[in-house]
């Protein structure tokens, strides 16, 4: 029987994949913090490993066993550097640091990145591969250090970076409000331009994490794990619109107004236990105009292809926002 070990098992994307883990009859073990809601992964056959990635009973009850693990797990949100490093860099550290203690003869230690790490394309051109890192975020920075030290790691044992672009479908909380906004019959748009986007399915995500767990040629390379088209703002509200059966009318945010309030909303943040969604960060990706990558290489080498178009992803989301009751 196969054994898997997953971080992040509690989220979005996560408990995407352990659903197809489970579809393929592996056993997956999911680390969980006593806060951790498993409302995505309730009633299904999955063993708890209840800490953290610090700790070293912890990690050793985890690793020792398992065929695969795929690090998902993260901070995408924090008020302070130092959370995202340590969320982050540090973590994946120890988690690899335990793989190779532990079980270092793994047949593949898959590692979730961003395209985050890597930034927008900034000619229009879908980025790949050979990209250099351009990260606009102390997030992407974060990501960037955490990549290096995986690579660090590929004369141990059979490692693997995958990175997702924009991700959307059932669970999602991020494009959710999106989804929101224009079943109240508001489309956002930000600036005047056309802006082009990669956009992927959960469950077309993780089966391509997949995929680069089990094929023997990923080791020591890194994929983007995305649409294979591109999809600019307007088009993507149009098919939104006609899913949603709703009028809309489009709003226009010009670039200076998303800075000018994310400014704001981090001063203001500033006094706030939480970290803030908006801040001057991440206005600078929001305003960017293109965030696309090409899968020529995951295409190429893993036999990855979608199988969700974009109309019948967002059928799919749609769908399970309004029996979730999350919209109407």
């Amino acid at each position: 029987m196969t054994k898997v070990f997953v971080t992040g098992g509690t989220g979005f994307i996560g408990s995407h994949l352990i659903d197809e883990l489970l579809k393929k009859n592996y056993e997956v073990k999911a680390l969980i913090r006593k806060n951790s809601s498993t409302k995505w992964l309730k009633d299904k056959p999955v063993e708890y490993i209840e800490g953290d990635l610090f700790t070293d009973d912890v990690l050793k009850k985890a690793v020792s066993d398992v065929d695969f693990i795929y690090h998902v797990g993260g901070v995408t949100f924090a008020k302070r550097k130092e959370e995202f490093y340590r969320g982050n860099v540090d973590a994946t550290k120890s988690l690899l640091e335990a793989t190779l203690k532990y079980n270092p003869g793994i047949k593949k230690f898959v590692h979730v990145s961003s395209q985050a790490a890597v930034g927008p394309s900034f000619d229009g051109y879908p980025i790949d591969e050979t990209r250099d890192y351009f990260p606009l975020t102390t997030y992407g920075r974060s990501k960037v250090e955490a990549e290096k030290v995986v690579m660090s790691f590929f004369d141990k044992f059979n490692c693997t970076i995958v990175r997702p672009p924009a991700v959307y479908g059932p669970r999602d909380y991020a494009i959710y409000e999106y989804f929101k906004s224009m079943s109240r019959g508001l489309q956002p748009m930000i600036g005047f331009d056309n802006k082009l986007v990669s956009l992927i399915h959960g469950v077309d995500l993780v089966r391509g994490f997949i995929l680069a767990g089990e094929k023997e040629i990923s080791s020591s390379s890194i994929y983007f794990i995305s649409s294979e088209q591109f999809y600019n703002w307007r088009d993507v509200g149009e098919i939104t619109k006609k899913l949603l059966g709703r009028k809309t009318v489009r709003l226009t945010i010009p670039h200076f107004a998303v800075k000018t309030t994310a400014f704001f909303s981090q001063v203001f943040g500033f006094f706030s236990p939480k970290p803030v969604v908006l801040n001057i960060e991440k206005s600078r990706e929001l305003t960017q105009r293109y965030w696309i990558c090409s899968i020529e290489k995951a295409k190429r080498e893993l036999g990855f292809a979608e199988s969700f178009t974009l109309e019948a992803g967002f059928k799919d989301t749609i769908e399970w926002y309004r029996k979730e009751g999350w919209i109407k």
